[in-house]
């Protein structure tokens, strides 16, 4: 199984990214919360994958953390949740704000996370209150500059199942309110207005 990946990165899109290691192309689903501090086309970056082996795939989640990697492990322990749900799930909530959720019993704030209705919450909740502990790593500065900021919310939005009308709305609402200009908060406050 592969539980690592240190290599260049060559595409960067929302959600995925492929990273060269040693001339080997492994495309890479990444949450949003891990893909908004991964560095820029060409550089290096370090990863902890957790491998999927379907009949037909070979699938690889990205994580630059231990702590999301581990929530993403607890997350498809839930009957009901595969990998690509809890990449979403990661994307919807950063790490801290989920566990909060979870052990708080926030059903409305986990079922604003597109793909998690009201009895997908309930199972988090049931299944994972006792299992999510704080968490504990010391979190990564988050990307100052992203090229077409915009797109790249509007895409991650859509890609999570927005309808890019509401997510545009949103995207122009937030503009508007003079919310920061970062991708991570962006998206996170546009996905609360499109749910």
């Amino acid at each position: 199984m592969i539980a690592h990946l240190r290599g260049s990165v060559l595409e960067k899109e929302p959600g995925h990214l492929i990273v060269d290691v040693a001339g080997v192309g492994y495309e890479v689903t990444v949450p949003i919360s891990t893909w908004t501090r991964i560095p820029d086309v060409g550089h290096t970056v370090s990863l902890l994958i957790y491998t999927v082996v379907r009949e037909d795939a070979l699938l690889l989640f990205g994580f630059l953390t231990k702590d999301e990697k581990a929530l993403f492990e607890k997350l498809i322990s839930v009957s009901g949740i595969g990998p690509k749900l809890a990449v979403t799930v990661l994307s919807g909530l950063s790490a801290p704000d989920l566990i909060a959720a979870i052990k708080g019993g926030d059903l409305a704030r986990l079922t604003r996370i597109p793909g998690v209705g009201k009895k997908t919450a309930e199972r988090l909740v049931v299944e994972l209150r006792d299992k999510v502990g704080a968490a504990t790593d010391t979190p990564f500065p988050v990307a100052t500059a992203i090229t077409a900021l915009d797109q790249d919310v509007l895409s991650a939005l859509v890609n999570l199942g927005c309808q890019r009308n509401a997510a545009e709305a949103a995207l122009a609402k937030l503009k508007a309110s003079g919310a920061p200009q970062d991708f991570e908060t962006l998206f996170r406050r546009a996905l609360e207005l499109v749910r």
